[in-house]
């Protein structure tokens, strides 16, 4: 299936449900497609929103998919819950294995990025019969990277900011520096030159100034260690589709097919140039494996 790419880089022309309730909080979802299109949902990861997957949304909404967009617990307008243990993989997974029951699905097509890739496996894990296709972009089976930051010394080099994560209060102080100057900054320096413009920063600043998203937003990692979940042994039924850029700072590409042992029918697509950011770098060619991968 070919998709038009002038249209793919047209804005997204999305509705927002600011409403959804899943897993006893309240979840800002956009969406964009046909109503009674097969569902695909997205899950961005750290520190976007759902905007980060401004490239994908017209493009799937164009070949007929309903697409559906949340802002993850803690980020932008979705609720911000207080305390670690409402950030353990197991509650993330279970919002949106809520939010696939609140908006009357069976089953969905699940593509995640960084944290929302770790949540996507988690959710594969854990409510296998919700997902038809399992498309993952730069992240990590999570158990791949404890492993690998572990006894990697090149991950465990690249992983530093998630032990200094770990500290209080200070990552908050240094990521909100002059107006999340600093967070933006590290946005920039880590994606090529055309990865965020002027404008996209400015929607990633708005969002981190709704209160309380950056201290939840670190909860993600600072949860990490109390997620106790058995998925070492395990693996999904569906079909995986991993995408990665290669010029990723903080992820080896050898995650990737390290990842792809916990699949049982699992392929990866490596691109070179991309960094992190791969669906914001190559959106044309992300968004065709997506289309391609999707088919029935």
């Amino acid at each position: 299936m070919r998709y038009n790419l002038e249209q793919e880089c047209q804005k997204p022309q999305t509705h927002e449900q600011p409403e959804v309730m899943s897993n006893g909080i309240r979840l800002h979802v956009v969406t964009d497609g046909p109503e009674d299109g097969p569902p695909v949902l997205l899950l961005h990861g750290f520190p976007e929103f759902w905007y980060g997957w401004r490239h994908q949304i017209p493009a799937l909404a164009a070949a007929g998919y309903r697409v559906i967009a949340p802002d993850m617990r803690g980020y932008n307008k979705s609720d911000k819950p207080k305390g670690l243990q409402s950030y353990t993989l197991d509650v993330l997974a279970a919002d949106i294995a809520g939010l696939i029951d609140a908006l009357g699905y069976e089953q969905v097509r699940l593509v995640g990025h960084d944290w929302g890739g770790a949540v996507a496996w988690v959710v594969a894990f854990l409510y296998p019969e919700r997902i038809k296709k399992l498309a993952i972009l730069n992240s990590a089976q999570p158990w791949v990277l404890e492993r690998a930051a572990r006894k990697n010394p090149e991950q465990r080099r690249r992983s530093w900011y998630i032990l200094f994560f770990q500290l209080p209060l200070i990552p908050e102080l240094a990521l909100g520096w002059g107006n999340w100057n600093t967070t933006l900054r590290v946005l920039k320096r880590s994606g090529l030159d055309q990865t965020f413009s002027p404008e996209d920063l400015e929607a990633y600043r708005a969002s981190y100034q709704e209160r309380g998203t950056m201290t939840a937003m670190l909860n993600y990692y600072r949860s990490a260690p109390r997620s106790k979940l058995d998925i070492k042994t395990r693996r999904v039924p569906m079909p995986v589709q991993v995408i990665w850029g290669k010029q990723d700072v903080a992820l080896t590409e050898g995650l990737a097919e390290a990842s792809l042992k916990y699949t049982t029918d699992g392929s990866v697509t490596f691109i070179d140039e991309a960094t992190h950011w791969v669906q914001h770098d190559a959106p044309e060619q992300v968004n065709q494996i997506l289309l391609d991968f999707f088919q029935d």
